[in-house]
């Protein structure tokens, strides 16, 4: 093996290998149980970011954990068409040359979109390739191709059958900008500075007024009624009268409804059923006009009068100049509120009267809602989104399925010309079953996005066809991961779909993870420039190190912070495994998989190695099925980290090199052994580095990939080793703990005593005094019952014994003295410095509140070290 870990040669190398081998294939083991996973895919729109990096690398730690536990693992691969996103990416280049969609036309600005497809499919799998993913590319799939296709035709004409889809007329979010009906995912809401202003309607009998307020005026043109509360005594006389409409002129009646808040402002609601949802509510309960007041562009229409043809924010501030003069604006309030804004299109949202294709749902939530509580639904990680799961599809509301776009699947209706009747199919219509006319003309709008991913899950295995190998086989799937974002946009959905049409749940478990902040726990994005490239954080450290750190530092359900020194620290810890694998196979050389016997001679350190392996084997095991991937890691560095490189391995050197040939043997055995289970452990995690690894020591089979999962050994079992170990772990902490409080370099040989309790531990110590003379690097060791404490030693007392050093032939204790003493005079500044600091009134003003914290935080370690030196100083008087 070369002396350090090249990440860039290895990952290429082996994922080459990987695929030419055919190792992620599944359907190989038609005898094993199934295990799958569909990804969520991915955007065909771009680069993937690192909370892709997260959301995959959690999938492939199970799919690889379970390759191995022998299943038949599948993990399929694919991507998303992302209707309006891609299509806004494909427009914007478009327009940077001079060109319109309307300029190419639909099919040749298909073309152009597909060619997008095609080159952001490949640098997406490429992305895939370089973090490791272990994904069945045999299956990829993608939401416009051939099968997935005639699977939303399916969906779409059975739920059209059953009178669950239908057209009509409701509020839905508009882009003007983009100039289509959205999904309530892609509405971004943000704070803005905007104002509240309150407008006076006059009774058209000239008997009073009632003023309203808006934060849209413009919107006032649409207005066809007031609501005010039946039981607000202050509007009581008004209700069935007739208000004017400023400006306009046009009568609207007072209304009472219960939807109105009498004790909130003035209790007296504009209602503008074109333009608001909860107002198209209302106007429905009323049979009030619904009156539109722009056009999808969001420029005033003729129904706006004076303001016909002006932008929407231009007719604001006109109308509240005409309203001013009119002396009907009672009052301007400065108001922050949530404003909708196209996620894509940056545009603000416009609530719009719209002819719209929609899915009813209530009656779907019922049956997911049945499934849940029965206990028979999926099971939601953390729980407590089970909670947040129902109280949305409880409450859901009727989905708008129709984009007026042209990248998406197109919907399966036909308009016919003649008699206007709608025709929906599974085939391209070619005659009107009502007028059999030939003039059909298929709807030009496309289906949302989501309609089509909530078929994910069964639609890329086969179904329609129930018949097909793969959906027989991998459905329903066992895991979906995902962020808790999207709970209600796709998972859902996922759920009423695979419900409705393959009659049980599409996941047995959702691994619902947060989002990836930047170190300051802000959301990343664009504007801020606080993204992070998963790329390049492989090409600084490596895709292991990446893997390893956001997969372990992430808690179910939780947001988590990137952190470039976490990295290195993954990268740290690589370099550990590396540099310990190197010294073990300096020492293995001639040894094959056939040689590794452990019946031997074992030591205390061998039986100790073998019984933490079968703990870490065990919890490792457990925390992975339950999720826990950031105690999984925390359990595997410790136990790398510490059991195995900084105590087994530092044990090992005295078999390793002394003349016991069966000892040298023994532990050869043990080190191949516990390497060898110990890189299978850490291979779902950091896969290249394990397989690079494991390739070097004795084994049987070609790759990792396919090894068997550890499992736990009962011969190996030793709990009178661990308490031996730790004795002797406890016994070298403690003289090191010593020699570095006095100052004494671990190069200098020392005299130590110990006073065992008990016979047993005389007996432990005694059989182990190789390594404690090795480890405290003694020039004298007395261990013994009856020992006498000298007259001045340091002691220290570990569980069992007590530990002596006798002064004398450790330090120069006036010198020791002397050296103390100057370094409370040190403390003694740093902290007179720093209490002067906080003591200064400018200072604590001025400064941060995280500067301060800082300040006190130095300040109470000094004091801390202070306290301690000088108790240590004064110990060392008292032996003059």
């Amino acid at each position: 093996m070369p002396t350090t870990y090249d990440p860039k040669e290895a990952e290429r190398k082996w994922y080459d290998y990987w695929l030419q081998g055919g190792f992620f294939k599944a359907g190989e083991r038609p005898e094993a149980k199934p295990y799958t996973i569909v990804i969520p895919p991915p955007n065909v729109t771009g680069m993937l970011h690192i909370g892709h990096a997260l959301d995959f690398t959690l999938q492939d730690i199970m799919v690889r954990t379970k390759r191995m536990q022998g299943y038949d693992a599948l993990w399929l691969p694919g991507s998303d068409h992302a209707g309006i996103a891609t299509q806004t990416k494909v427009e914007q280049k478009l327009r940077e040359q001079g060109v319109t969609r309307y300029d190419l036309g639909r099919e040749k600005f298909l073309e152009k979109v597909w060619e997008w497809k095609e080159l952001y499919a490949g640098t997406i799998r490429e992305q895939w390739a370089k973090m490791g993913f272990s994904l069945d590319y045999s299956r990829e799939r993608f939401t416009l191709d051939e099968g997935l296709s005639s699977a939303v035709r399916e969906v779409f004409v059975r739920l059209y059958e059953k009178g669950l889809i239908y057209r009509g007329k409701k509020i839905i979010n508009w882009d003007p900008a983009a100039r289509t009906a959205l999904s309530d995912i892609e509405v971004e809401y943000k704070e803005v500075q905007g104002n509240l202003y309150h407008l006076s309607y006059p009774l058209a009998d000239g008997t009073g007024s009632i003023v309203v307020a808006t934060t849209r005026p413009e919107t006032m043109l649409g207005d066809t009624a007031v609501a005010v509360h039946p039981d607000d005594d202050r509007y009581k006389h008004m209700i069935g009268k007739n208000l004017v409409l400023p400006i306009i002129g046009r009568e609207i009646p007072v209304v009472a409804d219960e939807y109105v808040d009498k004790e909130f402002g003035s209790g007296a609601v504009k209602i503008t059923p074109a333009h608001d949802p909860n107002d198209f509510e209302v106007g429905q309960r009323h049979n009030l006009p619904q009156v539109l007041v722009m056009d999808e562009s969001g420029t005033m229409n003729a129904e706006a009068g004076k303001y016909n043809g002006l932008d929407r924010f231009v007719c604001r501030k006109q109308i509240v100049a005409d309203m001013k003069e009119l002396g009907v604006l009672v009052k301007i309030e400065e108001h922050v509120h949530q404003v909708g804004h196209s996620e894509r299109s940056g545009a603000v949202i416009e609530p719009y009267l719209s002819t719209q294709w929609f899915v009813a749902m209530k009656p779907l939530a019922e049956r997911a809602i049945a499934s849940q509580k029965s206990g028979a639904g999926v099971n939601f990680v953390p729980d407590r989104f089970d909670k947040t799961y129902l109280q949305w599809i409880e409450n859901v509301r009727d989905w708008c399925i129709s984009r007026q776009l042209w990248w998406g699947h197109r919907i399966p209706a036909w308009h016919c010309q003649s008699c206007g009747a709608i025709h929906v199919s599974r085939e391209d219509a070619v005659q009107c079953p009502r007028c059999e006319s030939t003039e059909l003309k298929q709807d030009e709008d496309v289906l949302d996005t989501w309609f089509s991913s909530a078929l994910w899950p069964f639609s890329t295995l086969g179904w329609p066809d129930e018949t097909s190998e793969d959906f027989k086989r991998f459905y329903p799937t066992d895991l979906l991961v995902t962020g808790y974002d999207i709970i209600y946009f796709w998972v859902a959905r996922m759920i009423f779909t695979a419900l409705e049409f393959t009659d049980r749940i599409p996941f047995r478990d959702v691994l619902l993870h947060g989002l990836v902040r930047d170190a300051e726990g802000r959301k990343m994005s664009k504007s801020l420039g606080n993204g992070v490239d998963p790329l390049e954080v492989i090409e600084k450290y490596g895709a292991d190190a990446m893997r390893f750190m956001i997969s372990t530092s992430s808690t179910p359900g939780q947001d988590l912070r990137f952190r470039w020194e976490r990295v290195e620290q993954a990268r740290n810890f690589a370099n550990k495994i590396w540099n310990a694998s190197r010294f073990a196979l300096m020492n293995l050389e001639g040894v094959t998989a056939a040689d590794i016997d452990l019946s031997g001679k074992l030591g205390t350190a061998d039986r100790w190695i073998l019984h933490r392996l079968n703990e870490t084997v065990r919890d490792v095991t457990r925390l992975i099925d339950s999720y826990e991937f950031g105690e999984t890691g925390r359990l595997l560095y410790n136990f790398i980290w510490d059991d195995l490189c900084d105590w087994y391995i530092e044990f090992s050197k005295l078999s390793l090199y002394g003349q016991d040939a069966e000892a040298k043997r023994s532990t050869q055995s043990v080190l191949a052994y516990v390497l060898d289970r110990t890189q299978r452990l850490i291979h779902p995690f950091m896969p290249f580095i394990s397989e690079e690894i494991w390739q070097h020591l004795p084994h049987e089979g070609d790759t990792i990939v396919l090894a068997p999962w550890p499992t736990a050994q009962a011969e190996h079992e030793a709990p009178d080793a661990v308490r031996e170990m730790e004795l002797l772990m406890d016994t070298i902490r403690a003289v090191r703990n010593i020699r570095a409080e006095v100052n004494v370099p671990m190069s200098k040989k020392i005299e130590l005593l110990i006073k065992p309790g008990s016979e047993e531990t005389l007996a432990i110590l005694r059989a182990n005094e190789t390594y404690v003379q090795r480890f405290c690097n003694t020039s004298k060791l007395e261990v013994d019952l009856e020992l006498a404490a000298p007259d001045k030693a340091m002691t220290a007392v570990v569980s069992g014994a007590e530990l002596m050093l006798p002064l004398a032939g450790l330090i120069d204790i006036a010198q020791e003295i002397a050296r103390l003493e100057k370094e409370v005079q040190t403390l003694n500044g740093e902290v007179e410095r720093i209490e002067k600091k906080l003591g200064n009134e400018g200072f604590v003003a001025k400064a941060p509140a995280r500067v301060i914290e800082e300040e006190k935080a130095k300040l109470a370690d000094y004091a801390d070290k202070r306290s301690k030196v000088s108790a240590r100083l004064a110990e060392l008087k008292e032996t003059l």
